[in-house]
């Protein structure tokens, strides 16, 4: 290559590269003129976080039906399209894949188990008549995916060693069926606390403790008190050191340990815990939440007895603190941001007859009192909600020697069962899921309290798959249907599109 040519090359290269510094500032300099909602979307295990936000952004990019969403209801929805994530560093929220496997495989898709994000651009018509002169809106709402799980390990961050091992102890003396393993562990090596640390101790305390929290997180127990979160969910730090320690039966001794002992290396792995894990989750993601959205799985709870709906009461309790911290707590100076809109919402309302769904979120409202009773709310609002993000069932009402009875139609999950009947995952039935109580306290009533009658119409519900999506008579397939999916984004987004 000639000199003169290779000088032409390099001009062309820097102005390349010139055009596309300037359009990046161009496109950045735009970004900080669109105002930004960072909604927060957690929930505890089975909750559907997964799908509540699949369903958002598909409803909204495809126009889906959503009269209670003003902006939609009222025709000035323009469009809504996908753009690049702001934060580099953490994951994407795979929504394509996440519609396909609704869609088209009809399946639900898999939990979330890290931390994910996605950017949602929304245009829209102003609803005031000076602001239309000005031009469309604009609103980019990132949307932060994290297991509720994390948001439980709050907890950790206002205890030492000593009361974290007190408190889980405490937790798994009372569910001896659950925890047997793990307290047998905890008995025969109760004597080598103070001697030499050993990996393969540690390592088979902490297995079995693990083995112990997954069990309370089975659908028939449906406990949720379970810190530390990271423990069912570890991803990449599996089997770090941050993740290998137990509890410990300490009794009443305040003796420090000595340096080198298996409690002294356990404790110092809690703190490395609460260091390395837990505080930067608040400082890098939760403190930049504007608005937030519990999802609850009731249901489950329901199904696993009174005492998975008292523990779950005190899940929520603690992830409400995390909201309203209070002018004197240590999270109130990490947090950048306040929270001025929590949303908690019951989900699966499409597992019950509608007129049961007022009773679903009417439990909800007394699971979450005591959590509200007990935070700091100034200028906070908080609502609660009964929603399927997407709708599963129909109504139904099936007639039979000439009585009418209420259903839901669905297509069941494959080997799901009622009684005797398997279904097979592809035939549609019609399902009584039974009547959520008029008096609630009846849900908190150990069985042996329970009348005969109550157990026959005892809420017993199963899993159904996602529906077919239906089509207009033009062939056009019509979005992922919901129960009040749109009723919860005008409570979080209603105000930034008016």
């Amino acid at each position: 290559m000639s000199p003169l040519n290779s000088l032409f090359k390099n001009a062309r290269l820097a102005l390349t590269d010139a055009q596309t510094a300037l359009d990046n500032f161009a496109e950045s300099a735009v970004d900080l003129t669109v105002p930004t909602v960072r909604l927060g979307v957690t929930g505890l295990a089975r909750s559907g976080k997964t799908v509540f936000i699949s369903a958002l952004v598909h409803n909204l990019i495809a126009g889906g039906r959503l009269p209670l969403l003003d902006a939609a209801g009222t025709g000035r929805l323009a469009r809504a399209y996908l753009q690049p994530q702001p934060d580099d560093d953490v994951p994407r929220f795979n929504y394509e894949q996440h519609v396909e496997t609704l869609t088209k495989e009809r399946l639900w898709p898999d939990s979330t188990h890290q931390i994910s994000q996605l950017r949602l651009t929304i245009e829209y018509e102003s609803a005031t008549f000076l602001s239309r002169q000005l031009g469309g809106g604009k609103l980019h709402l990132d949307i932060v995916d994290y297991p509720g799980e994390w948001l439980l390990d709050l907890v950790l961050l206002r205890q030492d060693f000593r009361q974290f091992s007190k408190e889980a102890l405490k937790r798994a003396k009372a569910r001896p069926d659950l925890s047997a393993e793990f307290l047998s562990t905890l008995a025969r090596h109760q004597d080598k606390l103070h001697e030499e640390f050993s990996e393969d101790v540690a390592r088979d305390l902490a297995n079995t403790f693990t083995t112990y929290l997954s069990r309370c997180r089975d659908d028939e127990n449906a406990l949720s008190m379970l810190p530390p979160g990271r423990f069912l969910m570890p991803g990449d730090m599996k089997g770090t050191p941050a993740l290998t320690f137990a509890p410990l039966d300490l009794g009443s001794t305040q003796v420090k340990p000595k340096a080198g002992t298996l409690l002294a290396i356990m404790e110092r792995r809690y703190e490395a815990y609460r260091k390395h894990v837990v505080r930067p989750f608040f400082k890098n993601h939760f403190a930049k939440l504007d608005r937030q959205i519990v999802l609850v799985d009731a249901l489950t709870a329901i199904n696993a007895g009174p005492a998975a709906l008292d523990d779950l009461s005190q899940a929520l309790t603690e992830i409400m603190g995390a909201f309203r911290p209070g002018k004197s707590s240590w999270l109130s100076s990490i947090l950048s941001r306040k929270i001025n809109r929590i949303l908690f919402a019951a989900t699966k309302a499409d597992h019950l007859r509608r007129e049961d769904h007022e009773h679903l979120e009417k439990l909800l409202q007394q699971l979450v009192q005591q959590a509200i009773n007990r935070a700091e709310f100034s200028g906070a609002s908080v609502e609660t909600l009964a929603l399927a993000s997407v709708r599963s069932t129909r109504q139904a009402t099936v007639h039979h020697d000439g009585v009418e009875t209420p259903a839901l139609l669905g297509t069941p999950m494959p080997a799901e069962t009622i009684g005797d009947i398997q279904f097979d995952g592809e035939e549609e039935a019609a399902i009584f899921p039974g009547d959520l109580p008029e008096d609630l306290s009846d849900l908190f009533a150990e069985e042996q309290d329970r009348t005969e009658a109550e157990d026959q119409t005892a809420l017993k519900y199963v899993r159904f798959r996602p529906p077919k999506l239906e089509r207009t008579a033009e062939g056009l397939t019509l979005s992922l249907p919901h129960i009040r999916l749109d009723r919860a984004m005008e409570f979080l987004l209603g105000d930034k599109l008016a």
